[in-house]
């Protein structure tokens, strides 16, 4: 007869041997397969894939490794933070023949039996137009684009060769964005005062036309780029910009760039020497965005830096990003604006202006959810009193990360005030064409 213990056993092992198939198939294969119009893709393990033509209103979120497959929907579930700390690496596969002619990301063609090139773009993200599969492939990196454009390669049947990285800022050979303005066309961005909105990624044109007629808003703030952004902007074109300038909307252009957190993928540099460099290539990086959507030359862009609380490290370092912004994007024929918080900074830029004013940016709109929609000294945590930002150069972010609809139109949005007059500002120097950072 068994012994007790030899009876436990072998009921234990029967036990697990019914409970295995429970166990989810992933666990033992570390890479998954997936085929879409002729390519076949193998992901990682811990990729999620979304088909967006099963659910359109899945949001395009740059921060979670994922394969998104088809056209992009109106993204109604895109809510929390605009800014990230950590980009993932991401996909983006849709049929190429109606594919939307982006103007904020770098596009190269790709011959059939190709390989995809090797490219960088200013905002970590690269399109490829397989020609072959009549597919078109966006894909958004963390670190480097290797590991994505390898994991293409091999889908359209290329091993992805060893390859040098190109130079900091350069987009690969050909590349190609939409039709883009050149820096002085069209006319100088209008005043306005009252509320305005901004979305993690641009609204739907129904979504704006909607807003425009039913709700109270007559500014949007739009993300037009950086490598902190954390929603995709597959709306965003230089067509839906022309439609909302003509409509009447009062336009605010916000680059996500290096943010004042250790992160080797969008942290800012706490060397104010580094950081100064930084604020120049992000000045740079947004004014061509800007153009290639159409941007008139004068516009305020607004450089995004979120909240810190460590100001011995950080006020330094962002005051120095902040001001080389300005300074290069008035060479570049934009105004320069910035988005802070009210207890970082908004307090740093106040406690140097005085060093510099000239170089300090055009506008300043400032994060403090209070409820208030008004740009007093308060609101923004500037001295009372003071001089600073004065006239027409304010807003003022409200109330933040919300649900609103307006007629049958639901966004998640911020809410803020907004009082700016770009032909209030100081003129800036004629600029005959795009140029690079100066010696």
């Amino acid at each position: 007869m068994p012994s007790r213990t030899l009876v436990r056993r072998l009921l234990a092992a029967a036990l697990l041997m019914a409970l295995a198939p429970l166990t989810p198939a992933h666990a033992a294969d570390p890479e998954r397969s997936v085929d879409y119009r002729g390519l076949h893709l193998t992901l990682p393990a811990d990729w999620r894939v979304v088909d967006l033509d099963r659910d359109p209103g899945a949001c395009l979120r740059l921060d979670l490794p994922t394969l998104y497959l088809g056209h992009a929907g109106p993204q109604t579930r895109c809510t929390g933070r605009r800014a990230v700390p950590v980009r993932a690496d991401t996909l983006h596969l849709e049929p190429l023949a109606d594919a939307p002619p982006r103007a904020d990301v770098p596009t190269l063609p790709v011959p059939d039996g190709a390989e995809p090139p090797p490219a960088e773009g200013a905002s970590a993200e690269v399109r490829y137009a397989l020609h072959g599969p009549g597919v078109m492939a966006t894909l958004s990196y963390g670190a480097h684009p290797e590991t994505v454009r390898a994991l293409l390669a091999h889908a359209v049947g290329q091993p992805s060769a060893p390859a040098g990285r190109p130079a900091s800022g350069a987009q690969g050979p050909a590349a190609t964005t939409a039709p883009a303005s050149a820096v002085g066309a069209g006319a100088p961005a209008a005043a306005f005062t009252g509320h305005g909105f901004d979305a993690c990624t641009a609204p739907s044109q129904d979504a704006m036309d909607t807003w425009r007629a039913d709700s109270p808003f007559g500014a949007v703030g739009i993300y037009i780029g950086g490598r902190a952004r954390a929603c995709a902007q597959p709306q965003l074109t230089a067509d839906w910009v022309r439609r909302q300038l003509a409509a009447g909307w009062h336009l605010m252009p916000i680059w996500v760039g290096p943010q004042p957190w250790h992160s080797t993928s969008t942290g800012l540099s706490t060397d104010p020497s580094e950081a100064d460099d930084q604020g120049r290539e992000a000045a740079e990086g947004a004014a061509a965005a800007a153009r290639a959507l159409g941007l008139p030359a004068g516009t305020p862009l607004y450089a995004d830096l979120e909240n810190y609380t460590d100001r011995d490290t950080w006020d330094a370092p962002v005051v120095a990003h902040l001001t080389a912004w300005t300074v290069r994007l008035h060479e570049l024929g934009y105004h320069a604006a910035a988005y802070v918080s009210a207890s970082s900074g908004a307090k740093a830029l106040s406690a140097h202006y005085a060093q510099a004013p000239q170089a300090m940016p055009d506008v300043l709109w400032v994060a403090r959810w209070n409820g208030a929609a008004s740009v007093t000294d308060a609101d923004l945590g500037l001295p009372s009193g003071t001089t600073q930002w004065s006239g027409p150069r304010r807003a003022h972010q409200y109330q933040g990360d919300h649900d609103a609809t307006y007629g049958d139109e639901t966004i998640n949005i911020d809410r803020n005030w907004v009082d700016v007059d770009p032909t209030a500002l100081t003129p800036l120097p004629t600029v005959t064409s795009p140029g690079r950072r100066l010696p």
